[in-house]
Parts: structure tokens; C-alpha cells; sequence
């Protein structure tokens, strides 16, 4: 089966689960690799990676994945905030509700990923409003710096693998 791996990374750490999934998937099968692009819609699966804005993936993201039709598709994103399971299921319902109707999902995945330190300074500028609220930015904030780490990199691959087992078994 033929797939295209597309991205979209504002930080890099969209670009990091893209490169794993490359890495993971076989190269033979794979006819794209790169940005949103429409050559990348010759594929039968095709693997979208978004970083999270405002709750969902970027507007260009968003105008690409409208013209995507009858294709088996794998999510896959990042998001600055995490330790909230829930907060990303509800990034990849955002996501998922932005595909048309005639494709198929067939398999999705979330992690942190470290976030600019303007973001940071942003936060610590706000610490004497509201400190509990603040400081508890700051503190996801310098959790989430190592991340996609190892483990989320390992969680990744095994739910790439899986994925791939599955679409093939039906091709």
C-alpha cells in the first residue's frame, strides 16, 4: 500500500513524529514525504501531522485536509500542554471533524512537544495576576521541553506499526 507522510510543524516537534513515522513505516511504499502539498493526495493512506493552534491544526492545515477525499487517513499531532489525555482527545475530535466524510480514519496519536520560551517569558509576565493559574503554565511549560521524548517516540512507532498491520491486512 502506497502512503504519503505530510506535516505541518511550527516547532519541530511535528517535524520529529514525521521523521520517526518515516523511519518506522517502509520506505518503498512511501511516494511522499514533506508540506502539505497535493501530490501527496496519490496515495491510498495518507499520514497527516499537525501542531495544535488554538485547540486544533493550523488554517493552512485546515484548507489542505478539505481537499482530501476517499483516502485511508493516520493522525498524528503535537500540543504544548499536556499531562491531559483528555485535552488531546479533544484536539483529534477538532481535527477529525475537519475531514470530509468519504475518508477513513484509520488510526491517531498525541503528545506534548516543547513549546518557544516566549511563550515562557509570556507566562512569567502574567505571574502576578492570577499565580496559582500562572505558575502552573510555567510549570507544563518546563515540563513539556523534553518532549516528544523517547517514551512518546517508542508510544509512536508501536501505534505507527500497528496501524500499518492493520491497513495492510485488508488492502
Amino acid at each position: 500500500m502506497k502512503f504519503s507522510i505530510l506535516f505541518s510543524s511550527h516547532t519541530g516537534n511535528t517535524r520529529q513524529l514525521a521523521e520517526t513515522l518515516k523511519n518506522t513505516l517502509p520506505d518503498s511504499e512511501c511516494i511522499y514525504y514533506g508540506l502539505p502539498d497535493q501530490q501527496a493526495l496519490e496515495a491510498d493512506l495518507i499520514c497527516i501531522g499537525f501542531w495544535t493552534d488554538k485547540g486544533c491544526c493550523d488554517e493552512a492545515l485546515t484548507a489542505f485536509l478539505k481537499t482530501v477525499h476517499h483516502k485511508q487517513i493516520f493522525l498524528f499531532g503535537t500540543a504544548g500542554f499536556g499531562r491531559s489525555d483528555e485535552y488531546f482527545s479533544r484536539i483529534l475530535t477538532n481535527v477529525t471533524n475537519l475531514l470530509e466524510p468519504d475518508n477513513t480514519l484509520v488510526g491517531q496519536f498525541m503528545c506534548q512537544g516543547k513549546m518557544p520560551i516566549t511563550v515562557r517569558k509570556r507566562y512569567e509576565s502574567m505571574l502576578d495576576q492570577e499565580p496559582e493559574k500562572f505558575q502552573s503554565l510555567i510549570d507544563n511549560f518546563d515540563q513539556g521541553q523534553t518532549h516528544p521524548d523517547n517514551i512518546d517516540l517508542n508510544n509512536f512507532k508501536a501505534i505507527a506499526e500497528a496501524m500499518w498491520k492493520k491497513v495492510n491486512s485488508h488492502a
